[in-house]
């Protein structure tokens, strides 16, 4: 795929918290380092498959009190990291993906709580993951890689938090598939945590999400470069595909208004040129986001984080009733929706709701009034970040 030079007013219209350049937020965290933990007890998947060792890299900001009571985990999405907040200091461009939200002072404020970012199990920054050197082959593992499941990650964290020395999380928060974690541990672990903050989530994917990955991988799966997964023998990556799965993604990432309102029908040369290049900014917009992503992201982590999104379920052990599968559930819940997220819309959230009212769980909704389409998650809607602060500030530590 060509690489077309965008107009870079168009750029700066539609945030893209994925792969935007970013600058740090006003009081944020400033210079961070990130950290590697190494863990010699074998892990078994759900699929079956067993990772005998493993590295996880994370991310802390704040102070851990002496009773540790105050942890709370940041769970990443689908392209996220570790990296939560603040920057590097040889790299300050490279701003966290949530630094609006987490901070001193901030609606997540480090000058209260002790905050961790972890990069999951599959990942492509730093923890173990397809183009990481399997120990038995002295190759990557690529394609031997286990299918990944949010039980899985969550019982990742759980042994980093053990690692850390915390029994106890004060609560954990995450966005999408970051919130579909959030609400795992309080299944997997009812009594390790406290609090979960489910942002902008689903209980389990529709039939037309679960198409929407299906395309995008069969985008990565079909570019000639991909050779089965083993792409890292032969020096090259299938970024045309992971490009378009890209593209695809972002598509549903954003409101069919904020699109509209942002190109509409703008032309790059202000008249039809009847031809199958770019003519439209939306194009040129959406290619230059897709490969600016291939450039820095795995197409095998893609895969496995489009899975591990098709897989969550929490219901289907229970014949499909989520609220005899939220029965376990001890924590307390702020679960939170966005009027224009089209990919989850409210009504997921609502369910999600619903089930944890039946178990007579404390739930705390709000569905926000907002344009942004999914990512308003990441975005800073004084109305959203009042709420998380609230509800941050109501947290025992």
């Amino acid at each position: 795929m060509k690489v077309h030079e965008m107009d870079p007013s168009v750029s700066e219209r539609i945030f893209d918290p994925a792969t935007a350049d970013r600058h740090a937020s006003e009081n944020s965290i400033g210079i961070v380092a990130p950290q590697k933990a190494h863990f010699d007890t074998p892990l078994a998947f759900r699929c079956g498959s067993v990772l005998d060792s493993y590295d996880l890299v994370y991310e802390t900001y704040g102070t851990l009190n002496a009773s540790k009571s105050n942890a709370v985990l940041v769970c990443h999405a689908l392209s996220g990291a570790h990296h939560v907040a603040g920057y590097y200091a040889d790299d300050p461009s490279n701003v966290g993906w949530w630094d609006n939200l987490v901070g001193p002072g901030k609606p997540l404020d480090t000058n209260r709580f002790f905050v961790i970012g972890v990069n999951n199990l599959g990942g492509c920054h730093g923890s173990t993951g397809p183009s990481s050197v399997n120990p038995k082959t002295g190759k990557p593992y690529a394609a031997d890689f286990p299918v990944v499941t949010v039980e899985d990650w969550v019982e990742a964290q759980a042994r980093l938090a053990d690692y850390i020395g915390i029994d106890c999380f004060a609560g954990s928060i995450g966005g999408s598939l970051g919130a579909m974690q959030a609400l795992q541990w309080t299944l997997s672990y009812p009594d390790r945590m406290r609090h979960a903050l489910v942002i902008a989530a689903a209980p389990k994917l529709s039939a037309q999400n679960i198409a929407f990955s299906e395309v995008a991988r069969q985008a990565i799966m079909t570019d000639p470069d991909f050779h089965g997964g083993n792409y890292y023998a032969y020096g090259v990556m299938p970024k045309n595909g992971l490009s378009v799965a890209r593209m695809l993604g972002h598509i549903t990432y954003l409101s069919d208004d904020v699109m509209m309102e942002k190109f509409g029908r703008a032309l790059r040369s202000g008249t039809y040129n009847f031809h199958f290049d770019i003519e439209f900014e939306v194009e040129s917009y959406l290619r230059h986001q897709g490969e600016k992503f291939a450039s820095r992201f795995d197409a095998n982590t893609y895969l496995l984080m489009t899975k591990a999104l098709d897989y969550f379920d929490p219901a289907h052990n229970y014949n499909g009733d989520l609220a005899a599968a939220l029965k376990r559930a001890r924590a307390g819940f702020f679960v939170a929706s966005f009027t224009s997220d089209w990919r989850f819309p409210p009504a997921r959230s609502r369910e999600i709701v619903k089930a944890l009212l039946d178990n007579d769980l404390e739930v705390s909704y709000a569905e926000i009034n907002a344009q942004h389409g999914h990512d308003a998650f990441l975005l800073d809607d004084p109305h959203y970040h009042a709420l998380l602060r609230a509800y941050f500030d109501n947290i025992k530590i």
